[in-house]
Parts: structure tokens; sequence; C-alpha cells
């Protein structure tokens, strides 16, 4: 047995050379050789993976900072976007108060857009916003007995409280169990009518109300109520007639911009030109009332036969249509040829009578007391101002009932009430002689009324006119002498007429004016 270092030695290798078999061992150089081929293919390699392995490294790197400039143009990109985002919801709040602004000071011609989106074949698209639920209210029997009457003060309620009372009525004249209404469809198809009235200082929701009211302490007054009854020998209304007259009450002013008639056509509004000039406010209010007919959640005619609901669809409409005061004249002079022989019987009659009473409650505040008749009178003058401020803006006509700087309470309701309202109230007490007393004299009184305040603001405006020229004429004659003296080359100094000369003027024209 050799050494442990033997047993590491080289192997010998033999060869068979010539016939001789001869020991061949490795020699140093060549085991050399094998050693260091190896380091160096090992080397290469080893050089190889590392540069491999360097080369995705840096790749990577690449590829991360790449990725994280991307990232942060995308943030500032979002960014940016967010600020435009904010910019322009600024820019819509801006012009929105510049919008508000100019209305409130009459500048800039606005069309008077519905608070309904159209398409171009003129459809509803959808409701501004959806309608919110309202309290139920149990109303005293005081206050049923009061919303009879012509003397109902419509201020103390608030809207949810002017709801509950018209679902009332609805229910009182039987016309929910009449047209099968379902009470929830009701109860939203009000909501409906409600958000759909603008908040202008006039034709608002209350007066929506104020005009129903009205139509209900009538058809109650005038006895209207006993439906399809002969009452000596007379054939009253039906119950299609009572919801016809209460449902065209309820939206006769759907929508009102706030600027009639006369301005919506020279103006040449959207709604002028919608409807060729021809009633465009009552068209439209007729229009939006049917819109929301429309919808199956506010529809209280859906349980109607369809061929009754197409009479009482063109009934609604004749009603609306006959508030437009520019047509007076003609309803009221059509009425008076049929009141002297009228017949409930006849379908033409009945019509008449009924777009008679629809103009005798839109038009009815001076009907009830004076308290309640006389902030309505602030409403509108408030209402007719802010148009006229826009007409004269604009350059468009102003009627001088409508000029602050002409009118006045007393001068705007003589005229009306002596001219429109007692002719017109007066025709229909010939027909329901039960109105006299309660809605004939209180017209009658209220012209009395303001007859006097004329007079006062008459004696008022002379008494002022007479202190002024006493307290001024002095000062201008003392005037006139100064450029007399002027022109003659004799001007003296000028002087002002002592404070006592004109507190003796003030108190010589008081004694005389009493």
């Amino acid at each position: 047995m050799g050494s442990s270092s033997s047993s590491y030695a080289p192997k010998a290798i033999y060869l068979d050379v010539d016939g001789k078999v001869q020991k061949v061992g490795p020699t140093p150089s060549m085991y050399h050789f094998w050693v260091c081929l190896f380091v160096c293919l090992f080397v290469c390699l080893f050089v190889c993976l590392f540069h491999c392995l360097s080369f995705r490294a840096f790749r990577i790197n690449e590829l991360k900072t790449e990725v994280t400039n991307r990232l942060a143009m995308l943030e500032k990109r979002v960014e940016l976007e967010g600020l435009k985002v904010v910019e322009i919801e600024k820019c819509k709040n801006d012009l929105k108060k510049l919008r508000d602004e100019m209305t409130s000071r009459g500048g800039g011609r606005v069309n008077c857009p519905c608070k309904y989106n159209y398409s171009d074949d003129g459809k509803k698209v959808t409701p501004r916003r959806d309608v919110p639920n309202y309290p139920k209210y149990t109303l005293s029997q005081e206050t049923i007995e009061a919303l009879k009457k012509p003397t109902f003060d419509v201020w103390h309620w608030e809207h949810n409280e002017m709801l509950s009372c018209l679902e009332y009525m609805y229910h009182d004249l039987g016309l929910v169990k009449e047209f099968n209404m379902n009470p929830i469809t009701l109860k939203r198809w009000l909501l409906a009518i409600q958000e759909n009235y603008r908040n202008n200082p006039f034709h608002n929701f209350r007066h929506c109300f104020c005009v129903s009211q009205m139509m209900y302490g009538m058809i109650h007054l005038c006895n209207l109520q006993v439906w399809g009854t002969f009452v000596l020998d007379i054939l009253y209304l039906t119950l299609t007639d009572m919801g016809i007259l209460m449902t065209a009450a309820v939206c006769h002013d759907l929508d009102h911009p706030g600027y009639n008639n006369t301005y919506q056509i020279n103006a040449r509004t959207e709604l002028a030109v919608r409807y060729n000039d021809i009633s465009p406010l009552e068209n439209h209010h007729c229009a939006v009332a049917f819109q929301i007919l429309s919808l199956p959640e506010c529809n209280i005619f859906a349980n109607v036969d369809p061929e009754a609901f197409k009479q009482i669809r063109q009934a609604i409409i004749t009603l609306i249509l006959a508030t437009d005061m520019a047509r007076h004249g003609e309803i009221l002079d059509s009425f008076k040829q049929k009141v002297d022989n009228f017949d409930f019987t006849n379908e033409e009659h009945v019509t008449c009578l009924k777009m008679v009473l629809i103009k005798c409650c839109d038009i009815s505040n001076e009907v009830r007391p004076t308290e309640v008749a006389e902030p309505w009178v602030d409403c509108l003058l408030e209402e007719y101002f802010m148009q006229s401020d826009r007409e004269k803006s604009e350059g468009l006509p102003v009627a001088p009932f409508m000029d602050r700087d002409k009118v006045t309470k007393p001068t705007a309701q003589i005229g009306f009430i002596k001219f429109v309202l007692i002719p017109m109230f007066e025709t229909v007490m010939k027909l329901f002689p039960q109105i006299e007393e309660i809605m004939v004299q209180p017209l009658r009184d209220s012209r009395d009324h303001y007859e006097e305040l004329k007079q006062i603001d008459d004696a008022m405006t002379e008494f002022v006119g007479k202190c002024d020229s006493l307290i001024n004429g002095p000062a201008k004659r003392l005037q006139r002498k100064s450029r007399t003296n002027k022109l003659n080359g004799t001007e003296r100094e000028k002087k002002e007429p002592p404070q006592e000369f004109f507190r003796f003027s003030f108190h010589l024209s008081l004694s005389r004016a009493k």
C-alpha cells in the first residue's frame, strides 16, 4: 500500500507502440493546460453571467425610473384635470351669480326656460328633481269650514299645510272616488305641482292655492256641488265638471316665469316663438300640466277611460287658456249673451260658465278682506316693476300701469276693480244671486277704499307742491334778479336769503294749506 499522497497521483496510461507496451503518464504541462482551460472557461462563464445579471439589473432600474416618471406625469395630469374641474365649477357658479344679478337688476335679455328639458320634438325628458314626501295634517273643523268661504286667509299657511288643504278638497268634493284616484298618486301629483311653481313675487304656489281655494269656495257658495241632480228644475254641474274646474285652477299658472305675455312677445322669447305669439304663457302652463300627468306616478286620471280623458284634457286646456286677460272682453261678452237664458243642459253654456268661473277665481284677491287682499297688490306691483325695469333696460315698450315712476297702489287698483272685476262678478251674480253679499259687495267696498286713498294721495301731492312753490319761489326770484343785474352791469355781491325767511315761508304755507 502506498502513502496517502500517492492515492491522488494521476493514473498511468498504457499504449501499444510498435508491438511494445509502453507506460505513458500525464506530463505536468498537460495537467496545467487543462486546469488553465477549465479556469478560463469558468471565468468566462462567470463574466458572462455577471454581465447578464448586471444588464438585467440596469434594465430593471431603467424600467422603474420610466414607470416612476410616467406615474409622476399621470399624477400631474390628474392634478391639473382636478384643478380644471374646480375652475369649471367656479366659473359655473360665477355665471349663475351673474345671471341672477342680471335678472334681479333687469339687465340683459334672458329667455324664460321652463323646469323641464325639451328634446328636438318638444317632448318632456325628465322633471328637474324627484319630489319628496310631506306630512299628513289633520284639518280642524274650523279650518274645514273656513276653506269653503272667500274670506279664507291664505297667508297663515305653510306649503305643506296648503298641500294638505288641496288634498282635502279633492276628497271632500268626491273627486278621488269619482275618478278612482290612488290617494298616494294624488299626493305625488300635488307635490309635483308645487315643485313646478317658481318663487315669483306674485305668480307662485301660494297664488295657485289662493285660486284653487276660491274655486272650492265658489263651488260651495253657488251650490255647484249638487252633482247631477235637479234643484228647482236646474241640472247643476257634474262631478267631472268639478274635477275639471279644480284641476284647471291648480295648474293654471304652472312654471310662470314672472314676465307676462306682452314681454314674451316683445322680447321674442323661446315661449313666444314656440307658440307663435298666441297666449304663450297659458299654452306653456297647459303643456307643463300634462307633462306632469304623463308621469305614471303622478297621473291622477290613470283609471279614467281613454275617451273620457280626452274630453277632460280638452276641457282643462280650454279653461287654462281662458285665463289670458287678452281674451277677457271676448269671454265676458259671450257669457253676457247667455246668462239671461242660461241652460245647464247646453254644453256650450256650461263651458262658457266654467271659463268665467276660473277667470273670477284667478283675479279674485280683492274679494277677500283688506288685510288679506292688500299684500297681494304689493306682490303684483313688485313683479310688474321687475318686468318694467327689464323692459327699460332692453329698450322694449313699457306699460304705464307697470312703470314704478308712474303707478301707485290706488291708481293701479281703482280702474281694475271698476272696469274688470265688478262688471264680471255682477254678471255672474245674475246666475248666482247669493254671491252679492259675500263677493260683489267686498269689491265695491274695495273700490271705495282705494278711491279714498287716491284722494288722500292727491291732496298730499297738491300740498307738497304748494309748499315747494312757496319755499323755493322767493329764492328763484332773487336768482332771476341777480341774473338781470349781471346783464345790466350792476351786479352786486351775491347773498343767500336768511334762514328765517325760509322758516317764515314754510309756516305761511302751512297756515294757507289749513
